[in-house]
């Protein structure tokens, strides 16, 4: 497998992991950078959501992570819209790191669909299908 045509870079957060997660996502073929590399260690656990976001959005990177409570967050919902970040969060918050790659990697053409929309956005990646969420105040 190879990264999809499509689908831009990708942008992990640190509730995936720095190690388990994105080297079974690069196994598979995807480019991505890991908040850890890019801010490094131990900086990477300090940094602001809406900063990172930010980073995602001006780069035109689709961000996965783990928390779809991220539009409740009035902060962080305003930084996905005002810098259009396209965001993909795990449903379950009890994933080992296998699943969560699976989860990722099962749902990779859905994903890549959804890419062809501008942001923002935020969907949720269950087993076998994603779903599309409000932004928390639609």
């Amino acid at each position: 497998m190879s990264h999809p045509d499509g689908l831009p870079d990708l942008f992990l957060d640190r509730s995936l992991g720095r190690i388990k997660v994105p080297t079974l996502l690069r196994s598979a073929g995807l480019r991505l950078i890991t908040l850890a590399e890019h801010y490094g260690i131990p900086a990477d656990e300090t940094v602001p959501d809406e900063t990172w976001l930010e980073l995602a959005g001006t780069e035109g990177w689709v961000v996965f992570m783990k928390d779809t409570r991220i539009r409740y967050n009035p902060a962080e919902r305003e930084a996905v819209k005002s810098h259009q970040v396209r965001c993909f969060c795990l449903s379950s918050q009890s994933l080992t790191g296998d699943d969560m790659a699976a989860r990722f990697l099962v749902n990779l053409a859905r994903i890549t669909a959804a890419c062809d929309q501008s942001g923002p956005f935020i969907y949720a990646v269950h087993k076998n299908r994603i779903e599309k969420l409000t932004l928390g105040d639609q």
